[in-house]
């Protein structure tokens, strides 16, 4: 039978408009599946595949201070999505890890230390001396008289090279030396234990025998309220001092426990100036951002208000936008915990008082702050 032109014509085009609409079909259906995967990060999208680490990649490293509890479930999930860098909150303090002269109890650090090789993160290691969380060990004989300064600083010498040792090669950077110098401007040392016995020797021989431990660990000093005037001032001249006198000191934490009111940009700006000056690595090693200022005190007043979470934000973003500026001094910002669901904060100093100083909130969300850091 011979073909009809006209039915032949009909059916190709059937055929050819069949095969555009499922193309049409897969295409869109493609598109649409890489926009769900894809979707840009927004507020109505706080699920997406980015964190906060990796926004700021190309500047410095996010951390967080965790214990051994913040390591499962849903909060290991954001520590692992959001921060590239751990500390140990509390577990490498001497209290915790050398409790007795002749024990060392290392299960717990291990432990943060495990999961930050297993999720490509760094450690850092916190602390090294310190007034607080020592045990009196340190500090008397068996009699429980008063150690001479020789006795003390042999003990601090072993202490200081076990403890790095044990995490060489594992611990990037140590927070060395933590908080000796007095908030009285009319002082410049903290009288602690170790500074009645040995004098400020004891912090030049803290970071020595910490770089003989670990020639390759970057050796930083730490304290809080490094950003206003007369603290700063004597931070800055300590260093400059170790670092004269051939001290292995690599930088400078700066805690950055603030508030709604304080720093003012400028002070942040000056101290950041001054200390980048020394030619030192600067950190801020436990940042939270309080909604109380410094002299509210009515544990009644337990909320998280719209203006406080407002003035909040505001302050993160001021801080965020000054640490971008000093990105080739500043290498690192560790939040002090992961979320408001937990934070150190709470109950300090104000007993039965709920802070919410960090940028996750209590369910692990991010909260306002935490978008307005990230657009940039």
């Amino acid at each position: 039978m011979k073909n009809n032109p006209s039915i032949t014509n009909r059916t190709g085009r059937v055929l050819s408009y069949f095969f555009i609409l499922i193309t049409v079909f897969m295409i869109s259906g493609f598109e649409k599946t890489n926009a769900e995967i894809y979707k840009p990060v927004t507020e109505t999208n706080p699920d997406s595949i980015k964190g906060l680490k990796d926004y700021y990649k190309d500047y410095f490293t996010i951390g967080a201070a965790v214990s051994p509890f913040s390591l499962t479930g849903a909060q290991a999930d954001l520590i692992k999505k959001h921060f590239g860098s751990l500390t140990a909150e509390n577990v490498m303090k001497p209290a915790l890890i050398h409790p007795e002269e002749n024990r060392y109890y290392w299960d717990n650090a291990d432990k943060i230390v495990a999961f930050a090789k297993a999720n490509g993160m760094k450690m850092r290691g916190h602390t090294l001396v310190w007034h607080q969380q020592t045990p009196a060990w340190f500090f008397k004989d068996s009699a429980g008289n008063t150690v001479s300064k020789e006795v003390l600083l042999a003990r601090l010498k072993k202490h200081i090279t076990t403890v790095v040792s044990h995490f060489k090669g594992k611990v990037y950077a140590w927070d060395v030396v933590n908080e000796a110098i007095d908030d009285n401007d009319a002082k410049t040392f903290r009288e602690t234990d170790w500074y009645k016995i040995c004098g400020e020797e004891y912090i030049a021989k803290a970071f020595q025998w910490a770089h003989e431990a670990d020639p390759d660990a970057l050796l930083f000093y730490n304290d809080y309220n490094t950003e206003f005037p007369g603290k700063r001032d004597k931070v800055y001249n300590l260093v400059k001092k170790l670092k004269d006198a051939g001290v292995p000191i690599n930088g400078i934490g700066l805690q950055g426990h603030w508030n709604l009111v304080n720093p003012s940009e400028k002070d942040l700006r000056d101290a950041l100036d001054k200390y980048s000056s020394l030619g030192v690595k600067l950190q801020i090693t436990e940042l939270d951002v309080s909604v109380y200022s410094s002299d509210e005190t009515n544990p009644a007043d337990n909320v998280f208000t719209p203006e406080r979470e407002q003035k909040q934000l505001e302050k993160y973003k001021m801080i965020f936008s000054v640490f971008r500026d000093y990105k080739e001094v500043i290498t690192g910002i560790t939040f002090w915990n992961v979320s408001d669901k937990s934070s150190w904060l709470d109950n300090f100093p104000v007993r039965g008082r709920k802070n919410y100083p960090l940028l996750f909130d209590q369910n692990l969300k991010p909260k306002k702050a935490y978008w307005d850091i990230v657009k940039f």
